[in-house]
């Protein structure tokens, strides 16, 4: 794989390994647009923001042999899909690890009964 999609491609792979989480009883992350927007917006806006300020003041860049050419402006868009996949994963396991705990804990209770 040449090196210019290496970050797409782990970023797939981060959707791809967190994707079965939506199955555990009661996550339902992505069957919710209004509470991935909540989790989404205020990362993508802070950090795009924080990246483009550190773009035009020449604290870092990117290297071209790590990203694909595609731009939004100064920022690669796979920084743009960063911002977007690792808080939705993020979500994705913090949610399925609260659906294994409530799982947990009411059997747990079933048996204490």
């Amino acid at each position: 794989m040449p090196d210019t999609w290496q970050y797409l491609a782990l970023m797939a792979g981060c959707l791809a390994i967190t994707l079965p989480l939506e199955f555990f009883p009661g996550v339902r992350v992505y069957r919710d647009p209004a509470r991935v927007a909540i989790a989404l917006v205020p990362v993508v806006v802070v950090f795009v923001v924080w990246d483009l300020v550190g773009i035009a003041r020449g604290h870092w860049d990117f290297n071209e042999r790590f990203v694909t050419g595609w731009q939004l402006g100064p920022l690669p868009v796979e920084e743009l899909v960063f911002f977007v996949v690792i808080p939705l994963c993020t979500v994705l396991t913090y949610e399925a690890v609260g659906s294994v705990l409530r799982l947990l804990r009411s059997r747990r209770e079933g048996v204490d009964a």
